[in-house]
């Protein structure tokens, strides 16, 4: 097996590129308008030219550095083999730096946070567009709709209405810019924000200045998830579509402080100028292309996070779980266990919270964290890139202080909604911590033995009539990367466990890479026609489906004529019937008299919790559960035994 290009990867500029990748990209980012001016208006204690310049001003430059020169420019740049995202990322530095793991598993766990938050953020903002229209329709049951008709189509897949989402993305953004327009014709000294010395001013002359960056936050919340989208669309269209998105947003967010500055003594905390600058006749058409959007948004945010635990299954730090695919389109899955846990936390935090106001805090601390994870992953990977200290130490200045400012202004409003993002956060950090390290120690007790010591023995044992035939073609799957080697547990399994004689043993090892497409196999014939080991090299995006790719192997096999695949039974094979396979999966347990460290023995008692509400490593690996034979050993057999007891009979017995 070769190579496989990631087909569903948009790769070249073009015009059907730009308009998928507007329908799949800028959800999240692009719908921030509903809420930004807002929240930085609902913080102020008086509404003046100068405060609506600067906070204006600060939008601009916090989507130029952020967006625009961090991720647009610089983090597109930094791809593995095409894909992005803080899982692609790590992967391509995990191997070097070994603490590396702790950052991205808190960045991995607040973009799934957003998951959450983006959904009912979003809808409950534009829903609550309607009650201009008509103060009492009941805003939340209607988002309760909504959200639970969203969640319930994704097992169903989003190909064919995710057709629509690119031409509906354009409507949104060219409904952004003319709105914005409508309003800075009648007050141009608004572009006067383009200036960032109003910005500058905006933080200094104002008591509540700093606070309200948690609130321009916002303006670049998605900007992660942008990053997240580059395998699929490719990095010539996301940039060749991020200036008409950026000047749209631009074009907006000047409009509504226009309308502010020309309305100031009509504004209150509850105003929000993203509806108030819609003529009046327009209002239904606008909710309605708003509310399409918001959804749009939140499609987006949980298709992503079926793809980010799909990658964190890969690098061992969520536990085995099924996932599906509703289409043929490529990389688009559904995770039942995520979706339905996304909807009842998304419906907790809409009943919770009520207003879209109340989750601002919560919605912009989580994107802080992720971007500040990825600023330090980013800084280990150029690090081991040779990129000069310099640079490296000035980027690092730039950007901390820049999201360190935001992360301190967001954590300001930490009883206002903020807890609820690390509390999540919290429980999944410990979700990923506990399974990455309690594999590892598991792993740390394998012992690997020389396979060469036992190949004469395995050879008489297949040859042994004295001991009834287990199968004719025996798997194991093995963690050996050497082909020289074998585990312990598993020659503990066909010598001493139950002797297991076969015609053939096999020996199936997956390696997880940290290119994200790899399909590729190699065979090894260890004793011909005795044992055979194939090693599977996966990308870390590549479900390891390996009786489907076991199958493949078998029949190329049989077809080069390296192996026979005809039943070994004389009655059987005088018909040609097939050769009968079984495996057997050894799941190693801890021993009764085997106590770990304090912390390790915790560490494996959640382990353990967690791993029941995951699937078996045989569905996993979507092995014939007809065939398989799991056996447990304990974790600590290859030791020597300490010395506890002491015989006190043979004096008597001497005498």
């Amino acid at each position: 097996m070769s190579r496989s290009p990631h087909k569903g990867q948009i790769s070249n500029l073009s015009v059907a590129g730009m308009l998928i990748t507007l329908g799949i990209v800028y959800g999240d980012i692009g719908t921030s308008p509903l809420y930004v001016m807002r929240a930085i208006v609902s913080g102020a204690g008086s509404i003046s030219e100068l405060f609506i310049l600067g906070g204006l001003s600060c939008v601009v430059w916090t989507l130029t550095l952020q967006t625009t020169i961090k991720y647009i420019i610089f983090m597109l740049r930094v791809d593995n083999n095409g894909e992005g995202g803080i899982f692609a990322l790590f992967a391509l530095i995990r191997k070097r730096a070994r603490l590396a793991y702790i950052f991205a598993i808190i960045g991995g766990c607040t973009l799934l946070s957003d998951s959450v938050i983006t959904p009912a953020i979003t809808i409950v903002s534009a829903v609550e567009g309607l009650t201009i229209v008509n103060p009492r329709l009941p805003v939340i049951p209607i988002v309760l709709v909504i959200v639970t008709l969203l969640f319930l189509i994704q097992k169903f897949g989003t190909r064919t209405i995710g057709k629509s989402f690119g031409p509906i993305m354009l409507t949104w953004f060219t409904m952004l810019g003319v709105l914005g327009i409508s309003q800075v014709i009648h007050f141009p000294q608004i572009f006067k924000a383009l200036d960032p010395s109003y910005a500058f001013r905006f933080l200094t002359e104002f008591p509540e200045g700093f606070l309200l960056l948690g609130a321009v936050f916002l303006c670049t919340t998605g900007a992660d998830a942008l990053y997240s989208d580059l395998g699929h669309c490719g990095i010539k269209n996301i940039r060749g579509t991020w200036g008409y998105v950026k000047v749209c947003l631009l074009l907006n967010y000047f409009g509504q402080g226009a309308w502010i500055l020309m309305h100031a003594e009509s504004v209150n905390q509850s105003t929000n100028p993203f509806f108030a600058i819609m003529p009046e006749w327009f209002l239904m058409p606008g909710i309605t292309i708003s509310t399409l959007a918001a959804v749009i948004a939140s499609q987006s945010m949980i298709t992503g996070s079926f793809t980010l635990i799909s990658e964190a299954i890969s690098l061992n730090f969520w536990p085995k779980i099924k996932i599906n695919y509703p289409t043929n389109i490529k990389g688009q899955m559904f995770i039942s266990s995520i979706n339905w846990m996304l909807y009842f936390l998304c419906l907790g935090v809409v009943l919770f919270f009520q207003r879209s106001s109340n989750m601002e805090a919560a919605y912009g601390l989580t994107i802080n964290i992720t971007m500040l994870m990825t600023t330090i992953l980013l800084s280990i990977y150029l690090y081991y890139k040779k990129i000069p200290i310099y640079l490296l130490l000035l980027l690092l200045s730039i950007y901390l202080t820049i999201e360190g400012s935001f992360l301190i202004a967001n954590l300001n409003k930490f009883m206002n909604g903020g807890w609820f993002t690390l509390l999540l956060g919290g429980v999944l950090f410990v979700i990923m911590y506990v399974w990455f390290n309690g594999r590892k120690i598991k792993n740390s007790f394998i012992e690997f033995l020389k396979i060469d010591q036992y190949t004469d023995i395995i050879k008489e044992l297949s040859h042994d009539q004295s001991i009834p035939k287990y199968a004719t073609n025996l798997v194991f799957l093995t963690k050996a990367n050497k082909s020289s080697d074998v585990e312990s547990k598993i020659i503990y399994s066909i010598l001493n466990k139950y002797p297991k004689r076969a015609d053939v043993y096999w020996l199936l090892h997956v390696d997880i890479l940290d290119e994200p497409h790899v399909l590729e196999y190699k065979v090894t014939h260890i004793i011909p026609e005795v044992i055979i080991k194939v090693d599977f090299k996966l990308g870390f995006k590549v479900q390891p489906r390996v009786n489907l790719f076991f199958r493949q192997v078998l029949e190329e096999l049989s077809h080069d004529r390296e192996i026979d695949l005809v039943s070994r039974y004389t009655s059987l094979r005088r018909y040609g019937i097939q050769a009968d396979f079984r495996y057997v999966v050894i799941d190693r347990i801890q021993n009764y008299d085997f106590d770990f460290p304090p912390r390790e023995q915790m560490i494996m008692d959640i382990y353990t919790l967690i791993k029941r509400f995951g699937i078996s490593e045989i569905r996993s690996m979507g092995l014939d559960t007809s065939n398989v034979t799991v056996e447990t050993v304990p974790l600590y057999i290859d030791k020597d035994i300490p010395v506890l007891l002491t015989r006190n009979d043979l004096t008597q017995h001497s005498g």
